[in-house]
């Protein structure tokens, strides 16, 4: 099992991580929302939960609850900007379809 940061999107968490001041890493997860079903869920960890899975990628650490590891499996998260619009893009070879406005997902 695996869960990746390119090296564009690492320097960026590296970035939000500094001026932040403190964390762990960045914690990764799926919740139930959406036309689709799932939708992903990317925030700062302060801390690291003993049932959490944790890869480290380019220096940077995902922390993954062990609910969200089954859908997250062999995601690469990359960070894009395209126009005016920048942030995560998920690579995600478990899903199967999504909705039209991008937002949701399903396995």
């Amino acid at each position: 099992m695996s869960i990746t940061l390119t090296e564009n999107a690492a320097s960026r968490v590296q970035s939000f991580l500094s001026h932040r001041g403190k964390g762990e890493g960045l914690r990764l997860g799926v919740k139930t929302s959406g036309c689709s079903g799932m939708a992903y869920v990317i925030e700062f960890a302060d801390v690291i939960e003993k049932d959490d899975k944790v890869f480290e990628t380019h220096g940077i650490k995902l922390i993954i609850d062990p609910k969200s590891l089954f859908y997250l499996d062999g995601t690469e998260v990359d960070f894009t900007k395209e126009g005016l619009n920048e942030g995560f893009k998920f690579n995600n070879p478990n899903v199967k379809d999504s909705c039209g406005c991008g937002e949701s997902f399903t396995v």
